[in-house]
């Protein structure tokens, strides 16, 4: 008990919170995985729908095995080396909320976006689609450095721990669609507008984290 307490005071915890905010900001927010979990949970069932979410969830610990053994021996050898990573990373993020600017706003579930496979097949394509995608790893790159909540764990447990929040996160949110495809479908279809508030609050959170990533200390 003794020892968990002093390891609770060593963390940074508005830090924590801030970075599990905007994970869940993130997940929620029109993409891809959680399009692709909303099709295969409405063609397929809850069920099929929820294995494509282990799926994605499970392929973070590989993003996040690369970031923590990759990132945080740089981190520890070079100040310089942290600050472009640092400087990188808010670039990116920037990019990305301009990417989103340039998106459409609407939110499509057309029938070509769903395929009829069994749980056990849709938790490997969730892992594949996270694993093979370079864009994971260079989000989790430019992300988590800012997000550094302690001065005496190890950057390796404190990337760890920020993956399994993240992992979390996405789990909770993506968990939620699978099991409200039917209803999330019939509120998509009457509020149009859904995909344009989602759109722009995307927008301000990649150029928050951004600000923060760039303004953060070693």
């Amino acid at each position: 008990m003794y020892g968990l307490l002093i390891f609770l005071e060593t963390i940074n915890s508005p830090v924590l919170i801030a970075f599990l905010v905007s994970s869940l900001v993130l997940a929620i927010s029109p993409g891809p995985d959680n399009i692709f979990v909303l099709t295969q949970s409405i063609s397929n069932g809850t069920k099929s729908g929820l294995a494509t979410v282990f799926g994605l969830v499970s392929g973070c610990l590989v993003h996040t095995t690369l970031l923590a053994f990759g990132v945080s021996e740089i981190i520890k050898q070079s100040d310089v080396l942290f600050f472009a990573i640092k400087l990188f990373g808010a670039i990116y993020l920037l990019y990305l909320a301009y990417q989103v600017y340039r998106s459409d706003a609407s939110i499509l579930l057309d029938d070509k976006n769903r395929t009829t496979k069994s749980p056990r097949k849709l938790f490997w394509t969730g892992f594949t689609m996270n694993v093979l995608n370079p864009k994971v790893t260079i989000f989790f790159l430019a992300f988590f450095p800012g997000f550094l909540f302690s001065e005496s764990l190890s950057t390796v447990v404190q990337f760890y721990i920020l993956g399994l929040l993240f992992m979390l996160s996405a789990f909770i949110v993506f968990g939620t669609i699978a099991v409200l495809a039917g209803k999330i479908t019939k509120y998509l279809s009457r509020h149009q507008k859904t995909g344009f508030y989602l759109k722009w609050v995307q927008i301000v959170v990649f150029v928050g984290i951004a600000l923060y990533l760039f303004l953060s200390e070693k």
